[in-house]
């Protein structure tokens, strides 16, 4: 949803919208806005677009980056799909007590933010156009960093932890395919 505008109207919204290209990566406005509402709305997340040149509500380290509140997760159409995928597994992996306070800051521990790397790729497999190869370049570009110098190494290496993580939380299958679950 558009803040105040309908869903339906979000790409009709930004037809010219400016898309920084200092890091060569997928932006939001690549995508139809009824996947990102499709995707948010399996979590119980209310996906909201924020009009370009608009703050982005929530944003932990700031526009184009997206914010997460309460139940919203906001974006603008320069946001990163990978921006955006993550703050949702953010959502997906803390705890109900911290789901309910939530508001900017996600917290949690490393393992915790190791799964929600790794769901964030996952989750890349749910948007047709997008997948998790390209999600696995466009977190390299933006600058994640991992121990194995890149996020596919992570991914396929020490990324094991955190799918064992996902696992135990039930938010993934044995399969590796979202549970569509939030952690309890």
């Amino acid at each position: 949803m558009t803040v105040g505008q309908p869903s339906e109207a979000v790409d009709a919204a930004f037809p010219d919208a400016a898309v920084d290209t200092e890091f060569p990566v997928a932006r939001c406005a690549e995508l139809a806005a009824e996947m990102i509402d499709a995707l948010a709305t399996r979590y119980g997340l209310v996906a909201v677009a924020v009009l370009p040149g608009q703050s982005v509500p929530a944003s932990y380290w700031g526009a184009p980056e997206a914010g997460l509140a309460g139940g919203q997760l906001f974006w603008r159409p320069d946001t990163p799909v990978h921006s955006l995928l993550h703050e949702l597994a953010h959502y997906v992996c803390m705890d109900a007590e911290r789901r309910n306070g939530l508001d900017t800051d996600a917290g949690g521990d490393d393992n915790e933010e190791c799964a929600v790397c790794y769901l964030e790729i996952l989750l890349a497999e749910q948007l047709p156009g997008y997948d998790s190869d390209r999600c696995i370049a466009d977190m390299d570009a933006w600058g994640y960093s991992f121990r194995e110098g890149s996020a596919r190494n992570w991914f396929e290496g020490d990324g094991k932890a955190a799918r064992a993580w996902l696992r135990r939380h039930r938010l993934i299958t044995a399969e590796r395919l979202p549970s569509w679950r939030l952690r309890d």
